[in-house]
């Protein structure tokens, strides 16, 4: 079994900033790719960044310029910084997690949420 726990998240001002964090644990015997998604209220669930097993990177291009996804290999953490937030960030963020558990399956797995809420 695989457990990720997102913690990060808040209430920012406009122009705030805001680090989200994932830990996979569990039953995991090696991690592929990490991602951020996002979904905001009465809209379908969006990407927002991705980052591959050898840490390249891909973001939305609403998150271009602005939000900086790295990981942590050793600790199995995906982090997601988020800088010069504007309202329209505002959703649940869920990170993803594309993995090889310790008995060969692989397969994708979710975070609960966290809610990122910027006022304007």
């Amino acid at each position: 079994q695989v457990q990720l726990v997102e913690t990060g998240g808040g209430l920012v001002q406009a122009g705030g900033s805001l680090r989200l964090s994932c830990a996979a644990s569990g039953s995991i015997g090696s991690i592929n790719a990490m991602a951020w998604y996002r979904q905001a209220p009465g809209k379908q669930r969006e990407f927002v960044a991705h980052i591959s097993t050898l840490g390249s990177t891909t973001y939305a291009d609403s998150a271009k310029g602005r939000f900086t996804i790295s990981r942590e290999y050793a600790k199995n953490t995906v982090y997601l910084q988020m800088n010069s937030l504007q309202p329209e960030d505002t959703a649940v963020y869920y990170c993803n997690v594309n993995l090889m558990s310790r008995i060969g399956a692989r397969g994708d797995y979710w975070g609960q949420g966290t809610q990122v809420t910027v006022s304007s």
